[in-house]
C-alpha cells in the first residue's frame, strides 16, 4: 500500500534556534541522570550484591545472580513505562509527561541510597530494593520516547541524526560519570567502607542531578498535544495510524535494536562485574576497563549520527552492527589473555565501545522516524523499552549464569556476536532516504 509523502512534525523552519537548544539540553539531561543510575548500580553489583542478596554465609555467585535479577525485573517494567508515559507524551504533550518521568527517575534514585540493607532489617532489603528498581524500569520506560520526540521534532533541516545522538551520547556520559564517581570512592576508600556507606553516595547524588533536570524540562516551550493536533501537524486529511501498522514498526525496531542493546550493555555496563567474578581483575582494572569501552563509545556517536544524516542511518549501523558482530569473540580474547600488553586490551575494549556507538548514534533518529506523531512516543519508546528489556536488562543474568553452568568465559562475546548478526538483517530493511524524508 503506497501511502501518500509526510509532512513534517514541525517545520524546521519554524522552530526558533534557542527552543531547538533547548530541547536538545532538556531532552538529554533526563536521559543523562538514568543511565547514571544505571551505570553505578552495573559498576557496584558486587556491593550490592554482599549488601542486599547474601545473607551471612551465603554465596557470592548467588548474591550476584539475584542482584542482575532485580535488575533485569526493571527492565521488563520499562515497556509498561514506554506505553503508560507514552500514551500521556502523545496525548497530553512531550513536557508535561518528561517533567512527571524525570521526578519518579529521581526520587527512586535517591531512595536507593537510603535504603537499610539485609544486616538490618533482612529479607524485607531485597524486596524494597527491587521495587524501587521496579519504580526507575517505569520512568526510564518513558524518558526516551518522549525525549527522543522533543529532540528530533525540533531538530533543524539536515540534523536529525545528530539531535538524535545527543541521546546516546548522554548514556555515554552517564555511564562515564557513573563509572567516574565509582573509581573515584573505590580509591578514596577501604573496602570495609565502601560496603559500609560508601555505595550510597552515587545513587544520592542523583538528587540535585534531578533538580537540575527538572528546571531545565519546565523552561521547554508548551506544546499541543500530537494526538489532538492535526494541521500543524502535517496530518490532516490522513487516517489515523492502524494499531497493526504499530505493532508491526514497533517489532521491527526492536530487531533492529537487539545488537546495539544486547552489546551495549555486555560491553559497557556488565564488563566489570564479569571481570571480577570470572577472571579474578580487581575492582578499579574492572572499572578501568570499562571506562575505556565507554570512551570509545562516546567517541563514536556524534560523528556516527553527524555520518547517517549524510548517507543514511541503515549504512552507518550496519557497519556498526558488521564490526561488534565479528570482532566481539576476537576482542574478549584478547581481554582474557593475562599475558598481554595492557595497551593492548585497553585498545580492545575502546574498540568495542566504538562499535556500539555506531549502532547508538543514529539510532534514536532511525527510531522517531518509524513512527506517526501521534503514536511516537509511544511506539519508539515501546521498541526501545522491549529492546533493552529482552536483551540488555538480562544481559548481566545470562552471562552470569551461563558461564557459572558451564564454565565457558567466551559466552559475553557469543551473546554480543549473535545479536549484532540478527540486527544487520533488520537494519538492511531499512529504506536509503529515510534520513531525507520529513517526520510524519
Amino acid at each position: 500500500m503506497t501511502t501518500p509523502a509526510p509532512g513534517p512534525v514541525r517545520p524546521a523552519a519554524t522552530v526558533r534556534p534557542d527552543d531547538a537548544r533547548r530541547a536538545l539540553l532538556a531532552g538529554s539531561v533526563g536521559n543523562f541522570i538514568e543511565w547514571y543510575e544505571f551505570g553505578i548500580y552495573g559498576y557496584f553489583a558486587t556491593v550490592i550484591a554482599a549488601q542486599f542478596f547474601t545473607p551471612e554465609g551465603g554465596s557470592e555467585v548467588e548474591g550476584l545472580v539475584k542482584a542482575y535479577a532485580s535488575f533485569a525485573l526493571a527492565f521488563f517494567f520499562r515497556p509498561v513505562g514506554a506505553a503508560v508515559f507514552g500514551r500521556f507524551g502523545d496525548r497530553v504533550g512531550r513536557r508535561p509527561a518528561l517533567v512527571l518521568v524525570v521526578c519518579l527517575m529521581t526520587g527512586a534514585t535517591a531512595m536507593i541510597g537510603l535504603l537499610p540493607t539485609y544486616a538490618s532489617i533482612g529479607a524485607a532489603a531485597p524486596w524494597l530494593l527491587t521495587l524501587l528498581r521496579i519504580l526507575q524500569g517505569l520512568s526510564a520506560g518513558g524518558e526516551f520516547g518522549g525525549a527522543v520526540s522533543v529532540m528530533t521534532e525540533c531538530a533543524p533541516p539536515g540534523r536529525r541524526g545528530l539531535y538524535g545522538a545527543w541521546q546516546s551520547f548522554t548514556v555515554a556520559l552517564g555511564l562515564l560519570a557513573g563509572a567516574a564517581v565509582a573509581a573515584v570512592l573505590a580509591s578514596v576508600l577501604t573496602a570495609s567502607q565502601l560496603h559500609g556507606w560508601g555505595w550510597r553516595v552515587p545513587f544520592l547524588l542523583t538528587l540535585p542531578l534531578g533538580l537540575v533536570a527538572l528546571r531545565l524540562r519546565l523552561r521547554l516551550p508548551p506544546d499541543e498535544p500530537p494526538a489532538l493536533a492535526t494541521p500543524a501537524l502535517g496530518s490532516k486529511g490522513r487516517p489515523r495510524p492502524r494499531s497493526g501498522e504499530t505493532v508491526r514498526a514497533v517489532v521491527l525496531g526492536v530487531g533492529r535494536m537487539m545488537g546495539w542493546s544486547a552489546a551495549g550493555y555486555t560491553f559497557l555496563v556488565v564488563l566489570p562485574s564479569y571481570l571480577q567474578s570470572t577472571l579474578g581483575t580487581t575492582f578499579q582494572r574492572a572499572l578501568l576497563g570499562t571506562v575505556l569501552a565507554n570512551l570509545g563509545f562516546a567517541a563514536s556517536i556524534l560523528p556516527a549520527g553527524r555520518l547517517s544524516d549524510r548517507i543514511g542511518r541503515r549504512t552507518v549501523m550496519v557497519a556498526g552492527a558488521l564490526l561488534v558482530a565479528g570482532l566481539a569473540l576476537p576482542l574478549l580474547h584478547l581481554v582474557q589473555d593475562p599475558d598481554g600488553p595492557a595497551y593492548v586490551k585497553g585498545a580492545a575494549l575502546f574498540a568495542a565501545g566504538a562499535g556500539v556507538g555506531l549502532m547508538a548514534g543514529p539510532g534514536p533518529a532511525m527510531l522517531a522516524e518509524m513512527f506517526p506523531a501521534r503514536v511516537r512516543c509511544t511506539g519508539l519508546g515501546l521498541a526501545y523499552a522491549l529492546s533493552n528489556a529482552v536483551f540488555a536488562g538480562c544481559a548481566g543474568l545470562i552471562i552470569t549464569e551461563v558461564v557459572e553452568r558451564t564454565g565457558n568465559v567466551d559466552v559475553p562475546g557469543y551473546y554480543a556476536a549473535a545479536t549484532c548478526a540478527v540486527s544487520v538483517a533488520a537494519l538492511l530493511t531499512l529504506r536509503g532516504d529515510d534520513h531525507r524524508r520529513a517526520l510524519r
